[in-house]
Protein backbone atom coordinates (compact mmCIF):
# COMPACT_ATOMS: atom_id res chain seq x y z
CA UNK A 1 0.00 0.00 0.00
CA UNK A 2 1.67 3.27 -1.14
CA UNK A 3 0.63 5.32 1.89
CA UNK A 4 2.19 2.70 4.19
CA UNK A 5 5.36 2.86 2.12
CA UNK A 6 5.42 6.62 2.73
CA UNK A 7 4.94 6.08 6.46
CA UNK A 8 7.86 3.64 6.55
CA UNK A 9 10.02 5.99 4.48
CA UNK A 10 9.21 8.82 6.88
CA UNK A 11 10.23 6.70 9.86
CA UNK A 12 13.47 5.53 8.25
CA UNK A 13 14.41 9.10 7.34
CA UNK A 14 13.36 10.61 10.69
CA UNK A 15 16.87 11.98 11.33
CA UNK A 16 16.86 13.68 7.93
CA UNK A 17 13.39 15.09 8.58
CA UNK A 18 14.61 16.55 11.88
CA UNK A 19 17.46 18.32 10.08
CA UNK A 20 15.12 19.55 7.33
CA UNK A 21 12.66 20.83 9.92
CA UNK A 22 15.33 22.82 11.75
CA UNK A 23 16.53 24.32 8.48
CA UNK A 24 13.01 25.29 7.44
CA UNK A 25 12.37 27.06 10.74
CA UNK A 26 15.66 28.92 10.40
CA UNK A 27 14.92 29.81 6.77
CA UNK A 28 11.50 31.27 7.61
CA UNK A 29 13.06 33.96 9.79
CA UNK A 30 16.48 34.33 8.16
CA UNK A 31 17.61 37.95 8.16
CA UNK A 32 15.25 39.01 10.94
CA UNK A 33 16.93 40.43 14.04
CA UNK A 34 14.46 38.62 16.26
CA UNK A 35 15.02 35.31 14.48
CA UNK A 36 12.76 32.44 15.47
CA UNK A 37 11.39 34.50 18.36
CA UNK A 38 9.02 36.13 15.86
CA UNK A 39 7.35 32.76 15.33
CA UNK A 40 6.19 32.87 18.95
CA UNK A 41 5.72 36.62 19.35
CA UNK A 42 3.12 37.00 16.61
CA UNK A 43 0.54 34.47 17.93
CA UNK A 44 1.20 35.61 21.51
CA UNK A 45 0.46 39.21 20.57
CA UNK A 46 -2.73 38.10 18.84
CA UNK A 47 -4.09 36.26 21.88
CA UNK A 48 -2.95 39.10 24.15
CA UNK A 49 -5.03 41.46 22.03
CA UNK A 50 -8.06 39.18 22.44
CA UNK A 51 -7.64 39.26 26.21
CA UNK A 52 -7.15 43.03 26.33
CA UNK A 53 -10.05 43.92 24.06
CA UNK A 54 -12.70 41.39 25.10
CA UNK A 55 -11.89 40.75 28.77
CA UNK A 56 -10.33 44.02 29.94
CA UNK A 57 -11.77 46.80 27.77
CA UNK A 58 -15.24 45.52 26.94
CA UNK A 59 -15.52 42.90 29.72
CA UNK A 60 -17.66 40.77 27.41
CA UNK A 61 -19.32 37.69 28.86
CA UNK A 62 -20.77 34.62 27.20
CA UNK A 63 -24.04 32.82 27.95
CA UNK A 64 -24.72 30.29 30.67
CA UNK A 65 -24.09 27.24 28.47
CA UNK A 66 -20.64 28.42 27.36
CA UNK A 67 -17.51 26.63 28.66
CA UNK A 68 -16.47 29.91 30.29
CA UNK A 69 -18.15 33.28 30.77
CA UNK A 70 -15.09 35.32 29.73
CA UNK A 71 -15.13 35.98 25.99
CA UNK A 72 -11.40 36.67 25.72
CA UNK A 73 -10.44 33.48 27.53
CA UNK A 74 -12.76 31.52 25.26
CA UNK A 75 -11.29 33.08 22.10
CA UNK A 76 -7.71 32.38 23.15
CA UNK A 77 -8.31 28.65 23.67
CA UNK A 78 -9.91 28.29 20.23
CA UNK A 79 -7.74 30.71 18.25
CA UNK A 80 -4.31 29.19 18.96
CA UNK A 81 -5.21 25.67 17.70
CA UNK A 82 -7.02 27.25 14.75
CA UNK A 83 -3.98 29.38 13.86
CA UNK A 84 -1.82 26.26 14.10
CA UNK A 85 -4.21 24.38 11.80
CA UNK A 86 -4.26 27.14 9.17
CA UNK A 87 -0.49 27.68 9.28
CA UNK A 88 0.25 23.97 8.98
CA UNK A 89 -2.19 23.34 6.13
CA UNK A 90 -1.06 26.44 4.26
CA UNK A 91 2.60 25.46 4.42
CA UNK A 92 2.17 21.73 3.80
CA UNK A 93 -0.14 22.37 0.85
CA UNK A 94 2.65 24.35 -0.87
CA UNK A 95 5.49 22.11 0.30
CA UNK A 96 5.70 19.94 -2.82
CA UNK A 97 5.38 22.92 -5.15
CA UNK A 98 8.24 24.64 -3.33
CA UNK A 99 10.36 21.47 -3.46
CA UNK A 100 9.58 20.70 -7.10
CA UNK A 101 13.10 21.38 -8.43
CA UNK A 102 14.65 19.23 -5.69
CA UNK A 103 12.28 16.31 -6.30
CA UNK A 104 12.97 16.42 -10.04
CA UNK A 105 16.69 15.97 -9.43
CA UNK A 106 16.65 13.66 -6.41
CA UNK A 107 14.70 10.45 -5.76
CA UNK A 108 13.56 11.51 -2.31
CA UNK A 109 10.14 10.52 -0.97
CA UNK A 110 7.81 13.55 -1.36
CA UNK A 111 6.36 12.91 2.09
CA UNK A 112 9.61 14.15 3.65
CA UNK A 113 8.95 17.69 2.46
CA UNK A 114 5.36 17.61 3.64
CA UNK A 115 6.45 16.35 7.06
CA UNK A 116 9.14 19.03 7.25
CA UNK A 117 6.58 21.80 6.90
CA UNK A 118 4.08 20.14 9.23
CA UNK A 119 6.61 19.57 12.01
CA UNK A 120 8.08 23.07 11.65
CA UNK A 121 4.66 24.60 12.32
CA UNK A 122 4.03 22.17 15.17
CA UNK A 123 7.29 23.14 16.88
CA UNK A 124 6.04 26.74 16.95
CA UNK A 125 2.44 26.24 18.05
CA UNK A 126 2.53 23.12 20.24
CA UNK A 127 4.52 24.81 23.06
CA UNK A 128 2.13 27.78 22.98
CA UNK A 129 -0.90 25.52 23.34
CA UNK A 130 0.76 23.62 26.18
CA UNK A 131 1.55 26.97 27.82
CA UNK A 132 -2.20 27.59 28.02
CA UNK A 133 -2.40 24.77 30.54
CA UNK A 134 -0.32 26.94 32.87
CA UNK A 135 -2.12 30.17 32.05
CA UNK A 136 -5.51 28.60 32.70
CA UNK A 137 -4.67 27.02 36.06
CA UNK A 138 -7.44 29.09 37.76
CA UNK A 139 -9.93 27.55 35.30
CA UNK A 140 -8.87 23.90 35.33
CA UNK A 141 -7.24 23.68 38.82
CA UNK A 142 -4.60 21.25 37.51
CA UNK A 143 -7.24 18.67 36.67
CA UNK A 144 -6.10 15.17 35.63
CA UNK A 145 -7.91 15.92 32.37
CA UNK A 146 -4.80 17.89 31.37
CA UNK A 147 -3.30 14.52 30.45
CA UNK A 148 -5.59 14.60 27.42
CA UNK A 149 -3.92 17.76 26.09
CA UNK A 150 -0.83 16.05 24.58
CA UNK A 151 -3.10 13.47 22.98
CA UNK A 152 -5.22 16.21 21.41
CA UNK A 153 -2.05 17.87 20.11
CA UNK A 154 -0.80 14.61 18.64
CA UNK A 155 -4.15 14.05 16.92
CA UNK A 156 -4.03 17.55 15.48
CA UNK A 157 -0.50 17.06 14.14
CA UNK A 158 -1.49 13.71 12.63
CA UNK A 159 -4.62 15.17 11.06
CA UNK A 160 -2.73 18.16 9.66
CA UNK A 161 0.02 15.95 8.26
CA UNK A 162 -2.52 13.70 6.54
CA UNK A 163 -4.67 16.54 5.19
CA UNK A 164 -1.58 18.56 4.25
CA UNK A 165 -0.12 15.69 2.23
CA UNK A 166 -3.45 15.20 0.46
CA UNK A 167 -3.71 18.90 -0.36
CA UNK A 168 -0.08 19.03 -1.50
CA UNK A 169 -0.79 16.30 -4.07
CA UNK A 170 -3.97 18.05 -5.19
CA UNK A 171 -2.11 21.36 -5.47
CA UNK A 172 0.55 19.71 -7.63
CA UNK A 173 -2.16 18.35 -9.94
CA UNK A 174 -4.31 21.49 -9.91
CA UNK A 175 -2.86 24.84 -8.80
CA UNK A 176 -6.35 26.21 -8.12
CA UNK A 177 -6.35 24.05 -4.98
CA UNK A 178 -4.22 26.68 -3.22
CA UNK A 179 -6.77 29.44 -3.82
CA UNK A 180 -9.76 27.24 -2.96
CA UNK A 181 -8.27 26.00 0.31
CA UNK A 182 -7.11 29.50 1.22
CA UNK A 183 -10.69 30.73 0.88
CA UNK A 184 -12.07 27.78 2.88
CA UNK A 185 -9.62 28.46 5.70
CA UNK A 186 -10.56 32.13 5.79
CA UNK A 187 -14.27 31.36 6.21
CA UNK A 188 -13.79 28.15 8.18
CA UNK A 189 -13.28 30.04 11.43
CA UNK A 190 -16.93 31.14 11.21
CA UNK A 191 -18.00 27.50 10.86
CA UNK A 192 -16.24 26.31 13.99
CA UNK A 193 -16.57 26.90 17.74
CA UNK A 194 -13.64 29.36 17.74
CA UNK A 195 -15.61 32.62 17.85
CA UNK A 196 -18.72 31.40 19.63
CA UNK A 197 -19.76 28.39 21.73
CA UNK A 198 -21.51 25.52 20.02
CA UNK A 199 -24.59 26.22 22.14
CA UNK A 200 -25.08 29.62 20.47
CA UNK A 201 -25.32 28.11 16.99
CA UNK A 202 -28.85 27.20 15.83
CA UNK A 203 -29.51 23.62 16.92
CA UNK A 204 -30.88 22.62 13.52
CA UNK A 205 -27.63 23.67 11.83
CA UNK A 206 -25.01 22.48 14.31
CA UNK A 207 -24.20 19.54 12.08
CA UNK A 208 -22.62 22.05 9.68
CA UNK A 209 -19.91 22.82 12.24
CA UNK A 210 -18.91 19.15 12.30
CA UNK A 211 -18.00 19.45 8.61
CA UNK A 212 -15.02 21.43 9.86
CA UNK A 213 -12.25 18.93 10.75
CA UNK A 214 -11.11 21.13 13.64
CA UNK A 215 -14.47 21.27 15.44
CA UNK A 216 -14.03 18.06 17.51
CA UNK A 217 -10.48 19.01 18.49
CA UNK A 218 -11.49 22.56 19.42
CA UNK A 219 -14.26 21.24 21.64
CA UNK A 220 -11.72 18.93 23.27
CA UNK A 221 -9.32 21.81 23.97
CA UNK A 222 -12.17 23.83 25.47
CA UNK A 223 -13.23 20.94 27.71
CA UNK A 224 -9.72 20.46 29.05
CA UNK A 225 -8.50 24.05 29.40
CA UNK A 226 -11.69 25.91 30.28
CA UNK A 227 -13.54 23.31 32.31
CA UNK A 228 -10.86 20.90 33.50
CA UNK A 229 -12.93 18.07 32.04
CA UNK A 230 -12.04 15.16 29.79
CA UNK A 231 -13.01 15.65 26.14
CA UNK A 232 -16.37 14.12 25.33
CA UNK A 233 -16.66 10.92 23.32
CA UNK A 234 -17.96 13.06 20.43
CA UNK A 235 -14.66 14.94 20.33
CA UNK A 236 -12.58 11.75 20.20
CA UNK A 237 -14.91 10.07 17.71
CA UNK A 238 -15.13 13.16 15.51
CA UNK A 239 -11.37 13.66 15.41
CA UNK A 240 -10.80 9.98 14.69
CA UNK A 241 -13.45 9.92 11.97
CA UNK A 242 -11.95 12.97 10.24
CA UNK A 243 -8.48 11.43 10.32
CA UNK A 244 -9.73 8.14 8.87
CA UNK A 245 -11.55 9.99 6.07
CA UNK A 246 -8.46 12.04 5.31
CA UNK A 247 -6.29 8.90 5.39
CA UNK A 248 -8.59 7.07 2.95
CA UNK A 249 -8.54 10.02 0.54
CA UNK A 250 -4.78 10.33 0.89
CA UNK A 251 -4.29 6.63 0.14
CA UNK A 252 -6.28 7.02 -3.06
CA UNK A 253 -4.42 10.19 -4.04
CA UNK A 254 -0.97 8.67 -3.42
CA UNK A 255 -1.86 5.55 -5.37
CA UNK A 256 -3.12 7.51 -8.38
CA UNK A 257 -0.34 10.09 -8.41
CA UNK A 258 2.68 7.89 -7.70
CA UNK A 259 3.94 7.84 -11.30
CA UNK A 260 2.98 11.40 -12.24
CA UNK A 261 3.62 13.55 -9.17
CA UNK A 262 7.12 14.67 -10.10
CA UNK A 263 5.97 15.52 -13.64
CA UNK A 264 3.19 17.71 -12.23
CA UNK A 265 5.75 19.65 -10.24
Amino acid sequence: MPVLDDARALWRARALVAVMTRREIAARYAGAAGGIAWAYVQPLLTVAAYFLVFDVVFAMRLGENAPTHRAGAYLIVGSLPWMAFCDTLGRTMNSLLDAGSVLQKNALPPVLFVARSAFASSIVYAPLILLLAVAYIPAHHMSPALLALPVLLALQVLLCLTLGYLLAILAAALRDTVQIVGFLLSVGIFLSPVLFPLSLFPAAWRWVLWLNPMTPLLLGYQNVLLQGAWPSWASWAGAGAWWLVALALLAAAVRRSREQLVDWL
